[in-house]
């Protein structure tokens, strides 16, 4: 019989390795909120198309389009110090997306040990 990774603790090791590294999480958060405030009023963002300046709403969507490394240009920043945060949000992104993958593959593995699939 073949030992399987039962679900449900690789799930609570993923929560809790989430749990303990609450602290960064919380760290990269206000960042990207302080971010996207100031990119709401030094960072010049506009919509592409039209030129106008950006809703707060609008400003934040696009903070999140590049923190996730999405992109899809219908919001840009117009001034230099906007291209500045654009580039920290896209390396503030990555960080945050670093940190929950590798509590993923922690988990994982945590719960494959348990099943007997790796060594302790």
């Amino acid at each position: 019989m073949r030992a399987k990774i039962n679900p449900r603790h690789a799930i609570a090791e993923i929560a809790r390795v989430l749990w303990h590294l609450r602290g960064i999480l919380l760290i990269l958060l206000i960042l990207f909120l302080i971010l996207s405030v100031a990119m709401y009023y030094v960072g010049g963002a506009v919509g592409a198309t039209t030129r106008t300046p950006s809703s707060l709403g609008e400003t934040f969507y696009f903070c999140a389009v590049t923190a996730l490394t999405i992109g899809y240009g219908d919001v840009v920043p117009s001034t230099v110090l906007g291209r500045i945060i654009a580039v920290l949000l896209g390396l503030l992104g990555v960080l945050m997306t670093g940190v929950v993958t590798a509590s993923a593959v922690y988990g994982i593995q945590v719960a494959a040990q348990r099943a007997g699939l790796l060594p302790r």
